[in-house]
């Protein structure tokens, strides 16, 4: 186009989208207003089925579906600003609202499923610290249909090598932003400083509690509130939990991410960050050194996976998810899978999937709900629990995608 944003062969259809989601035997459709009939006035239903398309699973998620798109005509906007891409933008899902508006505002503003999912990770460590967070981890499938191919990329809350004297309540090695970041150099097309900006801005200036992490705060306000530096961000003027839309601001945090914006995530595990944080966790019982930090790194490696007929079915390692891959076989043999191995714990997942075919599935965890239930000082940051300390395992993450080889496409 002659303003330079990006244009789909759709867009002339689209003055405005929406998705219908449909659960069951139903697949998500796309509605085009414009183009109905006397049976069906608001327009006709162009099912996604066919072209590129994508099959996720998210296990135990109740997932949000935005599809997105934009007929936005005036100035020229710039990649990288919400509105560059006319037409369909793709879409994504979140168990909590803001962090799916923020991976479609990256949509929009040109960014690749990789993109929107490392802006999303980065949103649910504000809007959902219960599940998501700095101090945290998690693992992400990510389709790449260049290439043909899913990845996975591993970046769970880090075991201990040892424990620290003092540490009343061991904390796992912060992996959420190196794994974040491993993520974007799968098909990132923003800069990784600019995904971090939305989330830095949602923990300063506040943003509505949502039902999910209000009914998170309440279930553990006890024994939350118990540390003083979790009390003042979690409770309200009358010190009871956080309610539904009352505002939650993170100023601690917003000055972290602001670190990481400006010296990368390095800078969490073996810069000035990485020094504060273990410092910080010393005073909270979480016990955190230099060089558990330093040492650990993500993985990006093949996941398992299945074939059935033309599709390919990928599921996180086992030594990350045991019992999924397991699960599936035996259910499509016909058979009935046996109970899972996996402890309990906390998590969170998202998906985003892009306009040029690309997917992306995340599952994210704190080890337990809140982690230690803990903030290390002055950070913001809740520190995640270790994982195979005492009774405490790691979460289980279930993460699967599916795609079709022959077509290098995906299925919703």
């Amino acid at each position: 186009m002659a303003d330079g944003r990006d244009t789909h062969p759709l867009a002339r259809f689209m003055p405005i989208c929406e998705f219908v989601v449909a659960f069951g035997n139903v697949a998500p459709r796309l509605r085009l207003p414009g183009t109905g009939d006397a049976s069906n006035p608001e327009g006709c239903i162009l099912s996604i089925e066919g072209t590129t398309a994508l099959r996720i699973i998210i296990s135990g998620a109740a997932a949000l579906l935005l599809g997105a798109c934009s007929s936005f005509t005036g100035p020229t906007v710039e990649r990288g600003q919400s509105g560059f891409v006319r037409g369909f933008l793709g879409g994504a899902a979140a168990e909590e609202p803001r962090a799916a508006l923020v991976a479609r505002d990256i949509l929009s503003a040109g960014g690749s499923a990789m993109d929107a999912a490392v802006a999303a990770g980065f949103a649910l460590a504000v809007t959902l610290p219960s599940r998501a967070g700095l101090g945290g981890g998690g693992a992400c499938l990510a389709f790449d249909r260049t290439r043909g191919e899913t990845q996975a990329i591993l970046f769970e809350p880090g075991a201990r090598r040892g424990a620290a004297p003092g540490a009343d309540r061991p904390a796992a090695v912060p992996m959420m932003a190196r794994g974040l970041f491993a993520l974007h150099t799968r098909g990132g097309r923003l800069r990784f400083e600019e995904l971090i900006r939305p989330a830095e801005d949602l923990a300063r200036q506040g943003n509505p509690v949502s039902r999910a992490f209000a009914g998170d705060i309440a279930a553990v306000a006890a024994p939350l509130f118990a540390d003083p530096q979790a009390r003042a961000i979690f409770a309200g003027p009358d010190g009871g939990p956080l309610t539904e839309g009352a505002l939650l601001v993170q100023r601690d945090l917003s000055v972290t991410l602001a670190g990481l914006r400006t010296s990368g995530p390095g800078d969490i595990h073996q810069g000035a960050l990485a020094r504060r944080v273990a410092e910080a966790s010393l005073s909270a019982g979480g016990g955190l050194t230099v060089e558990d930090m330093r040492a650990s790194v993500a993985r990006i490696i093949p996941p398992a996976s299945v074939p059935v007929g033309n599709d390919t079915v990928s599921f996180l390692p086992t030594g990350s998810d045991p019992d999924t891959a397991r699960g599936f076989v035996q259910l499509a043999a016909g058979g009935t899978p046996a109970s899972g191995s996996s402890g309990g714990g906390a998590s969170t997942g998202l998906v985003t999937f892009d306009r040029d075919g690309n997917a992306v599935a995340c599952a994210f965890t704190m080890n337990n709900l809140f982690g230690t239930g803990r903030v290390a000082p002055g950070t913001g940051i809740l520190l995640a629990a270790a994982p195979n300390t005492g009774a405490l395992r790691a979460a289980p993450l279930a993460v699967t995608l599916t795609h079709n080889q022959p077509t290098r496409g995906f299925r919703l």
